[in-house]
């Protein structure tokens, strides 16, 4: 059978049913954003899971991906990863976390660099300039990829609510230092302010539940924090009705690099409990606070889970070891984990 190059399928999403065209080799996930159907993602390169789903029918054909995120077990019993599957045939998925994203377009634009900062010894707070004519739409927690040169493209998340473009507009994002990285060294030794700079966005699904009166795990390692901190401004804007924990973990106290700024936010939020945990402390550091991974803190703090929503953000080793024992082993319900996984360069492009 030929397969025609610019063949059309539709692609249904229950129980939703929602729907949206494919064209050409476009994959099911590109199709959607730019259909405006907000199915779940994060790093869309096949590395970190999240745009898993269940196929109902239908047919496709995967491109390059970790074993990690789609096992060729899950493939073979109709799981597809759909930022890296095109369509052969119309299919029909099965994801619960859909929504309607058309009112915050994915958009290219120039950006100038407005402030650097460093927040610890390898944290940079960059802030940007936008465009002055335009106003950038998003949730709090989605990111922006930045276009280099070479065509290469590098996923930062906003640190800020999106409430705050009306009275302060731009972009602060929290990027970490990755020794030999294309856009980090860059950052780090050479970025000067007024710079030029492309991205894109928003994108991810990586934002709060609002029609949920669940209560909330907030979950963050190092830089993580960046989409946890708008998501906190964006509670703190709206009047926070649930009860929420944020755990923010790094292997040092100095990771923790806006520990004071969380501490003065939960003094003005009574529903806000900060637990902070440190994995790698030295003598030096006369650290007295929780110890150990952040993410089996939650565990010895809540052995059931069943009635929460969990949102983590981090280092996919913490997010997938998060993601396994919440649902095993405190019943976590699968479809109130939602994640938006750091994948670097390397954990792209790694074993599959």
């Amino acid at each position: 059978m030929t397969l025609i190059a610019n063949a059309s399928h539709q692609i249904t999403v229950q129980p939703s049913g929602r729907a949206f065209a494919s064209q050409g080799d476009e994959t099911i996930l590109a199709a959607a954003i730019r259909s405006g159907v907000g199915l779940p993602y994060g790093c869309k390169d096949g590395a970190c899971g999240s745009c898993k789903c269940k196929k109902l029918s239908g047919s496709v054909v995967h491109g390059p991906h970790q074993a990690k995120a789609l096992s060729p077990e899950e493939e073979a019993a109709g799981f597809v990863l759909t930022c890296c599957a095109t369509p052969e045939s119309d299919v029909v998925l099965e994801s619960r976390q859909v929504t309607d994203e058309s009112a915050f377009p994915v958009r290219k634009m120039p950006v100038r660099v407005a402030g650097l900062e460093k927040m610890s010894h390898d944290v940079m707070q960059l802030r940007l300039q936008l465009p002055a004519t335009e106003k950038f739409r998003y949730h709090a927690g989605q990111y922006v990829e930045f276009i280099l040169r070479d065509g290469a493209r590098r996923a930062y998340s906003m640190a800020t609510a999106p409430y705050l473009q009306d009275s302060t507009p731009g972009l602060e994002l929290h990027i970490r230092h990755m020794p030999g990285g294309k856009f980090t060294e860059h950052v780090f030794a050479d970025m000067k302010e007024k710079e030029i700079l492309r991205v894109e966005g928003p994108f991810g699904s990586f934002y709060l539940r609002e029609d949920s009166d669940k209560p909330i795990i907030l979950l963050a390692s190092g830089t993580g924090f960046a989409p946890i901190k708008a998501v906190l401004q964006q509670m703190q804007q709206n009047g926070l009705t649930r009860a929420t924990t944020l755990y923010w973990g790094g292997r040092r106290p100095q990771d923790l690099y806006l520990d004071g700024w969380v501490r003065e936010l939960a003094a003005k939020m009574p529903l806000l409990r900060y637990v902070p945990v440190v994995s790698d402390a030295l003598p030096e550091d006369a650290w007295t606070g929780r110890s150990g991974y952040v993410h089996q803190a939650v565990l010895d703090d809540f052995a059931d889970l069943s009635a929460y929503q969990v949102y983590a953000c981090g280092a996919p080793i913490v997010v997938d070891s998060a993601r396994a024992s919440y649902t095993s082993q405190a019943g976590l319900p699968d479809d109130e984990f939602y994640a938006d996984a750091f994948t670097s360069e390397a954990d792209k492009h790694g074993p599959a």
